[in-house]
C-alpha cells in the first residue's frame, strides 16, 4: 500500500445486535446466536438478526412509501450506512462514493417474484429494479444523498473485503478522498439454504452446544451455516485524528479452480493474500489473525496450513466469529473487520470457546482479517491501532 487509509466510522447490523455496546458484550460471552427453524422438513441452524434488530429495521421500512418495497439486503445496508455516517461525522458530507456489495442480493424478493411467475407466468412491476443487485448501493445514495460513484458487486464471500480493495484504489488514486465501503447478506431464505445443503457444506439439525465448530481442525463433518446482517465502514485516505483503524496492508489473490466451490489443500490463495499484506512487516509483530474459517472440514483445514506456511512457527492468535453468527457470505469479511477493530480498541481478545487457545496476545496492535470466496478469490487486510502510526 501506498500510504494507510483511515476507517472512521464502521457499524453493523447483526444477530450481536446493531451498537457497539451490545455487539461487545455479545463477543465477550461464550453464547452463539443460533436458532433451529424449518426449512422444507428438515430442521436447519441459522442465525437471525434479535427482536430489537428486527423491529428497527420494519421501522425503516415504513419510513418512505419506496422503502416498503425493498428487500432485507437494502435496508440492512441502508440502516449500517446511517449509523456509520454519523461515527465518521460524515453527515453533512454528500462527495463520497459506495461500494455495497452482497454475495446472493436480494434473495427474499427474488424467490418471493419467481415462485409469483411461475404460478401466473407473470412478472411483478418492481421485480426486476428490486431485485438487481445494483440497488443495495443506490439506494444508500438515495437515502444518504451521496453525489460520489455508486458501485454494487458481488465476489461470493469475499465481496465486503474486495469493496474495501476498490475502495482504497478510489482514494489512493486521488479521485476520491471519502469512501463508504460493506457488505450486506439477508440469506435466509428456502432456496439459498437449500443451495448450501445440496453442496454438503450445511450443519446439521442437531442441537449441539456448538453448533459450527469453525476453527476446530480435528471436525469430521461439515458445520456451516448461514446468518443474515450487514456492516458498513467510512474510508478516508491518509492518518486522520478520529481514525477507529488504519488499514496499512493489503492482499488479494485467486487460485485456479479444481472444482466449483474447491480450495486447495494449502490454500495458496491464502497464503499469497497474506504475504502481499504484509509485505515488509515483521512476522512476530501481527498478534492476531480473524480466519474466515466458515466451519467446513476442508475450508478451515486449507486456511490454518496457509497461516503456518506464511508464519511458520510464529503463528498469531487465531479466532473468528462464524460459531457465533453464522456466515453471512458478503458481509462475513467487514464483520470480522469490526470484531478486529472492538479487540483492538478494548485490548480484549476474543476467543472461540471450545478450542484452548495456542496463543493469547498480550497486546493487540496489529491484526490481519482475511476472507475468501467460491472460485478461491481470498483477500487479507492488515489493520492497525491509529497510534501506532
Amino acid at each position: 500500500m501506498q500510504n494507510p487509509v483511515s476507517i472512521t466510522g464502521i457499524s453493523s447490523i447483526s444477530p450481536l445486535g446493531c451498537t457497539p455496546k451490545e455487539i461487545w458484550n455479545q463477543y465477550k460471552n461464550h453464547s452463539h446466536h443460533i436458532t433451529f427453524e424449518a426449512f422444507g422438513d428438515q430442521k436447519t441452524p441459522i442465525a437471525r438478526l434479535p427482536e430489537s434488530g428486527r423491529k428497527k429495521i420494519e421501522k425503516l421500512r415504513t419510513e418512505n412509501s419506496h422503502y416498503a418495497a425493498l428487500d432485507d439486503s437494502v435496508l440492512f445496508g441502508i440502516f449500517t450506512a446511517r449509523a456509520a455516517i454519523r461515527e465518521a461525522n460524515w453527515e453533512q458530507e454528500f462527495n463520497f462514493g459506495i461500494n455495497m456489495g452482497s454475495s446472493r442480493g436480494a434473495t427474499y424478493l427474488f424467490e418471493k417474484y419467481h415462485k409469483e411467475f411461475l404460478e401466473t407466468n407473470q412478472s411483478a412491476i418492481l421485480s426486476s429494479p428490486t431485485t438487481t443487485l445494483g440497488n443495495i448501493s443506490s439506494w444508500i445514495a438515495q437515502d444518504l444523498r451521496s453525489k460520489g460513484p455508486e458501485i454494487s458487486h458481488s465476489i461470493t464471500c469475499s465481496t465486503a473485503l474486495h469493496a474495501i480493495l476498490n475502495g482504497i484504489a478510489w482514494l489512493q488514486s486521488g479521485l476520491s478522498d471519502k469512501f463508504m465501503v460493506g457488505g450486506s447478506e439477508a440469506p435466509l431464505t428456502p432456496f439459498t439454504i437449500a443451495q448450501m445443503k445440496a453442496l454438503k457444506i450445511y450443519a446439521s439439525g442437531q442441537e449441539e452446544a456448538y453448533p459450527c465448530q469453525a476453527l476446530n481442525l480435528d471436525k469430521t463433518k461439515n458445520t456451516m451455516f448461514l446468518g443474515e446482517g450487514a456492516a458498513v465502514a467510512c474510508l478516508e485516505r491518509g492518518v486522520k485524528d478520529q481514525a477507529v483503524a488504519l488499514i496499512t496492508g493489503i492482499g488479494y489473490a485467486t487460485e485456479p479452480l479444481q472444482h466449483n466451490i474447491s480450495i486447495s489443500t494449502d490454500a495458496d490463495c491464502f497464503q499469497d493474500s497474506m504475504k502481499m499484506a504484509l509485505s515488509k512487516i515483521p512476522l512476530h509483530e501481527i498478534d492476531a489473525i480473524v480466519l474466515h474459517a466458515p466451519g467446513t472440514v476442508k475450508g478451515d483445514l486449507a486456511e490454518y496450513n496457509a497461516i503456518k506456511a506464511v508464519f511458520g512457527s510464529d503463528i498469531p492468535a487465531l479466532t473468528t466469529n462464524k460459531w457465533k453468527i453464522g456466515h453471512t457470505f458478503g458481509a462475513s469479511g467487514i464483520l470480522s473487520i469490526e470484531l478486529a477493530i472492538l479487540m483492538m480498541k478494548h485490548q480484549e481478545y476474543i476467543s472461540v470457546p471450545y478450542i484452548k487457545p495456542e496463543r493469547v496476545p498480550e497486546k493487540l496492535h496489529k491484526i490481519l482479517v482475511n476472507a475468501v470466496g467460491f472460485g478461491g478469490n481470498a483477500v487479507s487486510i492488515l489493520l492497525e491501532l491509529p497510534s501506532q502510526k
